[in-house]
């Protein structure tokens, strides 16, 4: 179901962006119908790659070649963050599945179409740009090899949260923010505060999948 971080080459590892922000508010962020269901569609085909293939070279060229949508779609919407911010989460997507140079030009690259999306709008789609990039922050690499700031992705995931109190993502990356740094009391309540919240019928593989790895990693932190 999801992609062996053991398997990954050593940058891809380091850049390993498990379960990638997908926002849970398609159509009530967006007032246009046909946007509404052109990022319906592009998140229902990235959690069938994500979460429903487990080849790797299948699941990248599949990845791959969505990529290519979510560009045009963002080249479609050259305004509307809610476009942008799925280029941003499919071009991270990439660069966990790369190495090396690719692996971290992608990153940046990434980075770049989500800060537009954030100058647009960061509570669009459940604040999926604070979100996104908070996650490369934090998953990325510092110097001298990648952009990586732990501070940065603080930040950003403390504002996501914020903006998007009922934010699946948001939370769960706030969440996984603090578990990858040890502040696992801090970890444990905002992933608590992801399983109360209400599930999505229309996102079921999504929404199942996000909650089945939060109840893992409770499981896997120290009680004291």
């Amino acid at each position: 179901m999801f992609p062996d971080p053991s398997r990954l080459k050593p940058l891809a590892l380091l850049l390993f962006l498990f379960m990638l922000p997908t926002p849970a508010s398609l159509a009530a962020a967006a007032s246009d119908p046909a946007l509404d269901a052109d990022v319906h569609d592009i998140a229902i085909k990235w959690e069938n790659v994500k979460f429903g293939v487990r080849e790797d070279k299948e699941q990248t060229r599949l990845m791959t070649a969505l990529g290519k949508e979510a560009d045009a779609l963002a080249a479609k919407y050259p305004d509307r963050p809610e476009a942008i911010i799925w280029d941003g989460i499919i071009t991270s997507e990439l660069a966990s599945m790369n190495s090396g140079f690719a692996a971290l030009g992608l990153a940046k690259r990434a980075r770049k179409i989500l800060e537009k999306a954030y100058a647009i709008d960061p509570a669009a789609l459940d604040a999926g740009s604070p979100t996104s990039l908070g996650v490369l922050y934090y998953r990325v690499p510092g110097w001298p090899i990648g952009f990586g700031d732990k501070k940065k992705a603080r930040e950003l995931l403390q504002q996501a949260v914020k903006l998007a109190p009922d934010g699946l993502d948001a939370w769960y990356f706030y969440g996984d923010f603090f578990y990858t740094q040890g502040e696992y009391p801090a970890a444990r309540e905002a992933f608590k505060h992801v399983l109360a919240l209400p599930e999505h019928p229309d996102r079921p593989l999504w929404d199942r999948s996000r909650r089945l790895v939060i109840q893992q990693d409770l499981a896997k932190m120290p009680q004291s």
